[in-house]
């Protein structure tokens, strides 16, 4: 079971023109991006000491974590709907073992 803040979007995203500016790099524009922005420029600040931005991490992090929680959860729905076929080939061949 989710709590309402997990399975609520984030409130705020980065827009293509911010992430253009912070130069991030395509594969990191996600919709955590608005919290790798700050981080990146915290970790520029202050010459990448790991004791530094650590709420920022931190809060990047988890952002990162739910949304794989969400992709993990959505493939089961996926599997579950397929019954339990991990891809189409799967499905093929166990209807074709029933038949």
């Amino acid at each position: 079971m989710t709590s309402p803040s997990e399975s609520a979007e984030p409130a705020r995203r980065a827009t293509r023109e911010e992430m253009r500016e912070a130069r991030l790099p395509l594969a990191y524009r996600d919709s955590c991006a608005h919290l790798l922005i700050p981080l990146n420029r915290c970790r520029y600040d202050t010459y990448y000491l790991p004791w530094k931005c650590e709420d920022e991490r931190h809060s990047y992090e988890k952002c990162q974590y739910l949304e794989f929680k969400k992709r993990v959860a959505k493939m089961d729905e996926l599997r579950a709907a397929k019954d339990g076929a991990r891809s189409y080939a799967a499905l093929f061949a166990k209807s074709k073992r029933a038949a």
